[in-house]
């Protein structure tokens, strides 16, 4: 085979190992892995090789990320290349602290800055609870965009255009906290095009159950990546003893603990576990956080020993 025969395409859907491949003119076309394996995920870019009416892929270049989910069976890939995360929550309903995290140290293990967002400003007091028990992400360096997509769309979208403008952003938010709103609002027609490529794929379901790239501009320099639900982040490849310096509140008071190999659970002379104040204090770890921190030292922990 000779590179001639090789074309450069970008994966903006799949399903098992079928993939839509978009090219650089812009057409799509099912591409197909080749092998039993499928390790191609939402924004790689690839070389494919055509056969009839469709394509293999040969290769996957190099990446610059890569994204785990996480499901009560196994940890897999998901997304690729991504340069941020919106985290998009809820005043109402109430959100989960431990999937946020999850999310947070997923970015900062792979060095990505996310955007936290709260929707639905306009609920004044369960935005103002929220806002609130926001606190401890917005004193360490994660700014927190208060929104109202129904409310105030036209501001929230020049907002987030700003934000997102010539990067791709991988878009993460429980049911209910206006995850379609926002998408259709940044890229209308976006989400009337799942079913198209749920049939393309022939996935048999909706595409909302898998991931998806969506171009925000006509000069496809602005993408956002969809994946269904408030995808549980795998966090299986990070090493427990690394945890803390993914947590941008613990990370500074590592360097008071008596011992270099400090677990920050039980050790004497622990700068981390010395810093951990009530929920509410206006400073040091929120015993909120902590908890976060033992449940998901201990869970990696087991991991390792199987």
């Amino acid at each position: 085979m000779t590179q001639a025969t090789l074309h450069r395409g970008l994966i903006v859907a799949n399903h098992g190992r079928h993939f839509l491949v978009e090219t650089p003119q812009g057409q799509r076309l099912i591409c197909h892995s080749r092998g039993k394996k499928s390790t191609g995920v939402v924004g790689d870019r690839v070389l494919w090789q055509a056969s009839q009416d469709e394509g293999t892929i040969e290769k996957i270049e190099e990446r610059r990320n890569l994204f785990y989910r996480q499901d009560e069976v196994r940890t897999k890939s998901f997304a690729a290349n991504l340069d941020q995360i919106l985290i998009l929550i809820a005043a109402e309903p109430e959100f989960s602290s431990s999937q946020l995290s999850r999310a947070l140290i997923a970015a900062e293990a792979e060095h990505i800055t996310p955007i936290i967002a709260l929707n639905k400003s306009d609920l004044v007091e369960p935005f103002a609870r929220a806002w609130e028990w926001l606190r401890p992400y917005r004193q360490m360096h994660y700014g927190v965009l208060p929104l109202s997509l129904k409310a105030s769309g036209d501001v929230d979208r020049a907002e987030l255009t700003k934000l997102l403008h010539g990067k791709t952003t991988l878009v993460l938010g429980p049911s209910g906290a206006g995850k379609s709103t926002l998408i259709n609002l940044l890229a209308p027609g976006a989400l009337a095009q799942t079913g198209e490529i749920s049939q393309a794929l022939n996935s048999g379901k909706h595409t909302t159950t898998s991931t998806t790239w969506y171009w925000v501009d006509a000069d496809k320099t602005t993408a956002l990546i969809d994946s269904p639900g408030f995808q549980e982040f795998g966090l299986n490849h990070i090493d427990p003893a690394q945890l803390a310096a993914y947590m941008p509140d613990l990370k500074p008071h590592v360097a008071n603990c008596r011992f270099y190999n400090c677990s920050h659970l039980h050790e004497p002379g622990c700068g981390v576990i010395a810093a951990v104040k009530p929920d509410g204090s206006p400073d040091g770890i929120s015993a909120n956080r902590y908890k976060i921190y033992g449940d998901l030292y201990a869970e990696l922990s087991q991991i390792r020993k199987y």
